[in-house]
């Protein structure tokens, strides 16, 4: 899903990104919610945008890190990330993914202090090109980024134990809470 943001203030860019993603959620074929979960769906719980959580910082290629297996805990077993590079901002790091196959992409999971409270568990995604998340979460201008954690949402798997997901591995969990975008989704049906 990707919409054109040239112009658009951060904060209402990614309002619009929120109201796209519930209408996906609720109409598309492939939504990860079940047919009683998109009964009664009003749409996806989120924090109230922070333009705290939007950072500016810089990407240390790394060319010749190994490959990272990252398990889905599901019948895709191993999915195979190659290593692109740090993201170094002033919350933090966080390792930035290439997905090998499955359609291939940037691939950006992470883990916080808000996980099992009020986010997913198992950690959010700040972008996986191969859904067409590009465009808001994570903006690579050369070796400047930009990570707006206002656009961070959860994988599949948060919606719907018939999915399975690569989360975040060791090198993406952060010791602090990033209390923006999407919270933990509870209509479990």
């Amino acid at each position: 899903m990707y919409l054109s943001t040239a112009g658009v203030e951060p904060a209402q860019a990614c309002s619009s990104w929120r109201q796209e993603r519930d209408r996906l959620f609720r109409t598309h074929p492939q939504s990860a919610l079940t047919g009683g979960q998109k009964r009664g769906f009003s749409g996806l719980p989120y924090f109230a945008y922070d333009d705290a959580f939007r950072v500016t910082g810089t990407l240390q290629e790394t060319p010749d890190a190994p490959p990272v297996p990252l398990d889905t805990g599901g019948d895709d077993g191993i999915v195979q990330c190659e290593q692109v590079g740090v993201l170094e901002f002033s919350l933090g790091s966080l390792v930035l993914f290439w997905i090998r196959g499955y359609g291939g992409g940037l691939f950006l999971p992470f883990r916080d202090a808000t996980g099992a409270a009020e986010t997913y568990g198992g950690g959010r995604y700040l972008a996986d090109t191969i859904k067409g998340t590009h465009g808001g979460g994570l903006v690579i201008d050369g070796h400047t980024i930009v990570l707006d954690f206002n656009y961070a949402y959860n994988p599949s798997c948060a919606y719907n134990s018939e999915f399975a997901c690569p989360l975040a591995p060791r090198s993406n969990w952060l010791a602090f809470e990033i209390r923006a975008g999407e919270k933990a989704f509870t209509a479990l049906v």
